[in-house]
């Protein structure tokens, strides 16, 4: 087992690490040991094949489909992986891991498209005991589902970075290669990233006052939010344009809501539906966590079955469609920013 490279990430005054390995992922000694082994597998199929790692561990004595039984929690329609429950410590000692994420990406997309699901799905995690600080992976989807090393690497370190940036308490995510030709496939890929991942420091201040999280199909009450928070003298980021699905729009998310003191999600079957709004929520979910503030606002405004981690938060009731309430919603939001408008 080797350390071939690693790249490094600031934010928030800390300093995380993405390191690159060539080994065997069932072989992590007590020095190597991590609190979570993230795996891969097409929808419900767990069969332990030769060359897989399933298939690996399997021969072990772990079985993947035995703790896809009595999986901790299923994200799989939001975030494309399940979370096991604790391994028993006869396993979490001979395999120096403590639980098993499994990304199973074709629930939601092509794998290099929904990659950074894997770390959205950790985001409701973030207060759990004992903690997940330390997590190790292959790189998934290049071996038995055939995706070329670059096409999951490349989009993998990138959501990664940007997560650990904004304080996602995961301070090492070792990616693993096993044979020789992916290991070199993976070093070349993986040194283009780290030249592009320059660390960026964190302005004094905020350029806007507050980000509007919404659905496309709630473009409505999303510009009317924006229109009452502008006449109360609000700088107001509201995106009109429709991102691409793909990779590109991580990237702009996280620049936009850098830059936001505050936001407003706009709660809907369209909302919890939607990758980019999922997105922009477990953003602010981390970011909130990191900083110990209020950053979400939620304002209800359909009837919808939310995730546990939403429905925690304290929202304003605007079921269903009433807009005569958004301008009482929005009279919170200006208080709570603490200057005068």
């Amino acid at each position: 087992m080797s350390l071939l490279d690693v790249i490094e990430v600031h934010g928030n005054g800390q300093t995380r690490r993405i390191e690159l390995h060539a080994g065997d992922l069932t072989e992590l000694s007590p020095d190597d040991a991590v609190d979570l082994l993230i795996l891969s597998a097409f929808p419900d199929d767990y069969i332990p094949t030769r060359t897989s790692l399933i298939g690996s561990l399997f021969r072990m004595g772990l079985s993947v489909e035995t703790l896809a039984q009595d999986k901790a929690v299923d994200l799989r329609q939001s975030f494309s992986c399940w979370m096991s429950q604790p391994l028993l410590p006869e396993y979490a000692e001979l395999l120096n891991f403590k639980r098993i994420l499994c990304f199973e990406p074709l629930v939601r997309g092509a794998p290099p498209d929904v990659v950074g699901d894997i770390f959205r799905a950790l985001s409701p995690f973030l207060g759990d005991e004992p903690p997940i600080r330390s997590a190790a992976m292959p790189i998934v989807a290049a071996g038995d589902q055939g995706y070329p090393v670059a096409a999951i690497l490349d989009p993998l370190v990138e959501a990664c970075a940007n997560w650990m940036g904004i304080g996602l308490p995961l301070e090492v995510l070792k990616i693993f290669t096993f044979s020789e030709k992916s290991a070199a496939e993976a070093a070349d890929a993986f040194a283009r990233l780290k030249t592009g991942l320059e660390p960026e420091k964190r302005r004094p201040g905020y350029e806007h006052d507050v980000f509007i999280s919404y659905s496309r199909k709630n473009a409505g009450p999303g510009e009317e939010l924006a229109s009452i928070l502008s006449n109360a003298k609000l700088n107001v980021y509201i995106d009109v344009q429709s991102l691409d699905k793909g990779a590109a729009w991580q990237p702009h998310i996280f620049r936009a809501l850098d830059n936001c003191e505050k936001m407003i999600a706009l709660y809907s079957p369209q909302y919890i539906e939607s990758k980019i709004c999922q997105e922009e929520f477990n953003i602010a979910w981390t970011r909130a966590r990191e900083e110990e503030s209020q950053v979400i606002f939620p304002i209800y405004w359909e009837t919808t079955r939310l995730p546990t981690y939403m429905n925690m938060l304290n929202f304003t009731d605007c079921r269903e469609h009433d807009h005569e309430r958004l301008p009482d919603a929005c009279s919170k939001l200006v208080a709570s920013l603490g200057h005068a408008k």
